[in-house]
């Protein structure tokens, strides 16, 4: 879990535990109250579990302070617009997800990412992204909702024909080369990314599993606008408007930008990821 994720819990359950304590309620009595086992109160103060707005709404009425309702619920979306669980972000589905990279592509003019594990979604063959979704449909266990989430990311892809908008992407080697999918549809994944290198709208740069590197690849993530940055871990999907967030991702992407290659060396690797293929 993100140290920024955690402090911020913390800092939510310390209220808490200041509002009760100035109510003159011990951890038991306000449970009493709430008609919530001990635990449950012990483990919101001290930041082992992320309440609810009705937990918050709930505690605010038991210490006898419904006002505070207001301000405990702004800081819960405080940072859960910052570090949004997979559990709850995929409670209805991966479609409703797809939607909101929809909506947040629509404001933006200039896309900069990194991905070193999966082709970029943007970029991604229908075949190729119903793959990618069952396997973590799988693994989160999240309602399988997979033809329309694969149809809400096609239509991600109209941006890509837009004239003035842009996609600077930077891929990892490997990602070339993860069977996350049959061979079949990997090498037509393969074939799309090589049709898209001439693309006035899109810059597609691979960083080749020899090339010198001055930072090791992480996690994948895209920069829209200088605005926000949306970067995604196994449990995790972070959304960071800080200045000085997005200033430290486009640092990463500049720096990892050092060693891509373009164009025709681009087309080679592609090529040689698929001859690979060929071999197996």
């Amino acid at each position: 879990m993100s140290t920024d994720f955690q402090q911020a819990r913390m800092t939510l359950g310390a209220r808490l535990r200041e509002l009760r304590t100035e109510a003159g309620l011990t951890g038991r009595e306000l449970a009493r109250t709430l008609g919530w086992l001990p635990s449950k109160v012990s483990k919101l103060e001290n930041a082992k579990q992320t309440p609810s707005i009705a937990d918050l709404e709930a505690w605010a009425q038991g210490v006898g302070n419904p006002e505070s309702a207001v301000e405990l619920k702004g800081r819960l979306r405080g940072f859960e617009t910052r570090y949004r669980s997979w559990r709850r972000q995929l409670s209805s589905g991966h479609r409703a997800r797809q939607e909101a990279g929809i909506a947040e592509l629509s404001r933006t003019r200039v896309m900069r990412g990194a991905e070193f594990g999966v082709i970029p979604g943007v970029f991604q063959t229908a075949e190729y992204a119903r793959a990618v979704l069952t396997r973590y449909v799988e693994l989160r266990g999240t309602p399988r909702d997979v033809e329309p989430a694969v149809s809400a990311r096609m239509r991600r892809q109209e941006a890509l024909y837009e004239p003035g908008r842009e996609f600077h992407a930077l891929i990892w080697e490997g990602a070339l080369r993860v069977l996350i999918c049959s061979p079949d549809v990997l090498v037509g994944q393969l074939d799309r990314l090589v049709g898209l290198l001439g693309m006035s709208t899109v810059s597609i740069g691979i960083i080749p599993f020899e090339a010198p590197m001055r930072i090791a690849p992480g996690d994948g993530f895209w920069i829209y606008d200088d605005r926000l940055v949306i970067s995604e871990t196994w449990n995790t999907e972070m959304w960071l408007d800080d200045a000085t967030d997005v200033a430290l991702f486009s640092k990463i992407w500049d720096t990892l930008n050092e060693s891509a290659f373009y164009g025709p060396q681009a087309h080679r690797l592609i090529a040689r990821a698929r001859a690979a293929l060929d071999l197996a």
